[in-house]
């Protein structure tokens, strides 16, 4: 899979992008599990990533709910069993 960003947020600490094999559009926040820093990829359907370029404070929040993991059945790539923590 190849994940290209298209914009990012420093302050809300997310990317937004599209899958290139794929053309799915996603969210990604950074994580880490003690070993490597990662990026977890929340795929969003086209209303949600349009809304979300548009509006950074609901991209925000929609991250929060990511690094909560209250959308983990979202997940483009499921984690492995040393998940990380959102950074």
């Amino acid at each position: 899979m190849k994940f290209t960003p298209v914009e990012f947020s420093c302050e809300g600490r997310y990317s937004l992008g599209i899958e290139q094999d794929t053309g799915k559009r996603y969210l990604a926040i950074p994580v880490t599990n003690g070993l490597a820093d990662y990026e977890e990829y929340y795929e969003l359907d086209l209303d949600e990533y349009e809304r979300f370029l548009a509006d950074g404070e609901a991209a925000t929040a929609f991250a929060d709910e990511c690094r909560e993991r209250k959308n983990d059945e979202r997940l483009i790539r499921k984690p492995g069993w040393n998940r990380g923590i959102p950074m």
